[in-house]
């Protein structure tokens, strides 16, 4: 059985086992799926044909016995002297003394290494020994407990024992319409391509298969949630709704009526509502929010909110308490900062009705807060929370509504990827009156200039934010940290320009004390890490500048920037720095050419992967072994579609060409193989 532990093979006891687990291997399947992440070229070269600095795998006779010796602290040099074609040359192996003995003068030998065509010398990497060579070495992830070569000799040894119980998963008809190499042949050559050609056919089939199975699990949960008719129907007041929307201080923009719309839409639905609110910073989600959140009360049911930052949740009840002033509608805030005996009397009033929404932070999902009947749940900037939170939230209610939104502009490909059990519902255009923000990027000899040329923005009764990456010193990284840059601005700015600090490490009393300070503008400028990335409005704050912005990625640059342009004013954001690499200068490039959020969004995608752009554990993104959603990006669109079409069909599981793809899908869901 492929379920069987490692254990069962030869040479593998407790303490390799235990190293093994550390890899991720525990079974016999995770064995033979620990696909390597490279391969070497090692097709025998002549010294003729190759190259200074190059890789290569030379075969010769051994012409001088090989002599160990030692230098520093456990550090040994093994030399000797190889020939081909009447070329004499110098092999070096450090720190390996046992491959001494595989040196025998006067025999064959093939080894594989750096070439140093001045000195004419190879520094060895690996000796195969005589005989033919596969033309490529598979390089796995592995650590100090396991070798290379234990490896491989497991791997070996797994495909000899079990390789004949891997069993295909995939139906008939995808192998033969996409024309995809079997699965148990896949995995072979994942392992022991004989060429490049068949690598690639090999990993073609297992990025499809991949992609597949994830598309087939999330479309059956769309399938569930969809078939679920016993949802909560929240029979809104449409009428109330409507004069609700007439008498707010703007018009709503064409997308924010269409997205209020399709939630509203959801709302009397008895199909039980998943939605994704994506909108760039600035759009106007909270005022949908609002909606969504009015029409649930309309209908005699409760609302909550729930934001990352009690900053945040602060901010949204300011502008609820005003949105909502002359409405018959109880609001409360809960937070982490609410004193003991103002908390007791919003549980009570939570838990016999009184209140109607109810917005905070991740205190809302504690054991003692019970609603008495939830309608809906909204998480903003919704991958800041771990997919269980979200859950324990869900249940505090049956089966409540669920809106999820975030201002990180999430691209198409990861939409389809990480919420693909999700509607999703995009606010792509900005309120009316909006000033783009001038972006410009400068190098950090000319921040002078830029701090003279703020006086005299500032001097017209604005203010300024200054972000910078680090707190204290740190002598790893060129960093200038928040407290000098602080001290200098104060220097250069007072008396006549006020000047706060704001940090991670600060309490939060402190934090919203500062802040309060400078929304009522007793502050002109506040220097601070990225604490204010999220939630943050000042209207009247039209600079941002950041230090060292190299160090950022795009995306957090660009929420950071949205923390300007909420008034009429225009708006300016500075971007300090002097990038040691392409990435680095492409960051700022893009930020210079682009104020829209997806387009940002994408080509941070491109730069760093998903799994920075979120942070892997948060965001629920699957690791996959080897398809990557940005490189095979039109693979998961089509892997996606065929999952569609196949759920679509009337119990597809019954028929027999799908009944190892619906066993293989039951038996993950068991292990729960995809989510956390």
């Amino acid at each position: 059985m492929l379920t069987q532990a490692v254990t069962a093979l030869a040479g593998v006891g407790k303490k390799r086992q235990d190293a093994l687990a550390e890899l991720g291997i525990t079974t016999i399947e995770s064995l033979l799926t620990y696909y390597p992440f490279r391969y070497e070229d090692v097709q025998e070269r002549q010294l003729s044909e190759i190259q200074d600095q190059e890789k290569v795998t030379l075969k010769g006779t051994v012409v001088s016995p090989a002599v160990m010796s030692r230098f520093g602290y456990k550090k040994t040099r093994l030399q000797f002297r190889m020939m081909q074609n009447h070329d004499v040359f110098q092999v070096s192996f450090f720190n390996q003394p046992y491959l001494k003995d595989k040196v025998v003068l006067a025999e064959e030998i093939v080894v594989y290494g750096k070439w140093d065509a001045k000195r004419k010398a190879l520094t060895g990497m690996k000796i195969f020994g005589s005989g033919k060579q596969d033309s490529f070495a598979p390089v796995y992830h592995v650590s100090k407990q396991i070798r290379q070569t234990t490896l491989q000799e497991l791997i070996k040894q797994g495909f000899l024992q079990y390789g004949e119980q891997i069993e295909e998963i995939l139906p008939i008809q995808l192998i033969e319409k996409y024309r995809l190499m079997a699965r148990k042949q896949a995995i072979y050559a994942m392992h022991f391509p004989t060429n490049m050609e068949e690598y690639k056919k090999a990993k073609r089939r297992v990025v499809f298969e991949e992609f597949f199975l994830f598309q087939m699990k999330l479309q059956g949960l769309k399938q569930a949630e969809k078939a679920e008719v016993n949802g909560l129907v929240l029979s809104y007041d449409s009428q109330l709704l409507k004069s609700f929307i007439k008498q707010l201080p703007f018009e709503l923009t064409a997308a924010q009526k269409r997205v209020t719309n399709e939630i509203c839409a959801d709302l009397k639905s008895p199909k039980h509502m998943q939605r994704l609110l994506q909108g760039d910073v600035g759009s106007g989600k909270t005022i949908v929010a609002a909606l969504a959140l009015y029409a649930t009360t309309t209908a005699g049911f409760q609302g909550a909110l729930m934001v990352p930052t009690e900053i945040l949740a602060q901010q949204h009840m300011e502008s609820f308490v005003t949105l909502f002033d002359q409405m018959d509608i109880t609001i409360a805030l809960l937070t982490g900062s609410t004193k003991s005996k103002e908390r007791k009397e919003i549980l009570t009033e939570l838990k016999n009705g009184t209140i109607d929404i109810l917005i905070g932070t991740h205190a809302l999902i504690q054991e003692d807060v019970d609603f008495a009947y939830l309608g809906l749940v909204i998480t903003d900037e919704q991958h800041r929370f771990g997919v269980n939170q979200r859950k324990i939230l869900r249940e505090k209610g049956w089966k409540p509504d669920v809106l999820f939104m975030t201002a990180t502009p999430i691209p198409r490909t990861l939409a389809i990827t990480a919420y693909g059990e999700m509607d999703v519902s995009v606010i792509d255009e900005l309120p009316k009156g909006r000033i783009p923000i001038e972006t410009r990027w400068v190098r950090p000899p000319q921040l002078e200039t830029v701090l003279e040329w703020a006086k005299k923005e500032m001097a017209k009764g604005h203010q300024m934010y200054v972000i910078c990456p680090l707190i204290e010193e740190s002598e790893m990284l060129d960093v200038q940290n928040a407290q000098k840059i602080y001290e200098d601005l104060q220097s250069f700015f007072e008396p006549t320009f006020a000047v706060g600090l704001l940090h991670g490490r600060m309490k939060p009393t402190e934090k919203e004390q500062i802040m309060e300070q400078f929304k009522e503008n007793e502050l002109q400028i506040l220097v601070s890490t990225t604490v204010i990335e999220v939630g943050v409005n000042v209207p009247n704050a039209t600079l941002m500048v950041i230090i060292d912005a190299d160090r950022f990625g795009l995306a957090q640059l660009h929420q950071l920037r949205g923390r300007v342009g909420r008034g009429a004013s225009a708006s300016y954001c500075i971007l300090v720095a002097n990038p040691k690499n392409e990435v680095g200068k492409e960051r700022m490039k893009v930020m210079t050419e682009t104020t829209n959020g997806f387009i940002v969004s994408e080509r941070d995608l491109a730069l760093r992967g998903p799994g920075e752009i979120f942070g892997q554990r948060q965001s629920g993104l699957p690791e996959f072994l080897i398809a990557d959603i940005v490189e095979h990006a039109n693979v998961l669109e089509v892997a996606k579609q065929e999952a569609e079409w196949l759920w679509k069909q009337s119990n597809w599981q019954v028929v027999p060409s799908y009944h190892a793809l619906a066993n293989y899908l039951e038996e993950s869901h068991k292990e729960n193989v995809f989510f956390d």
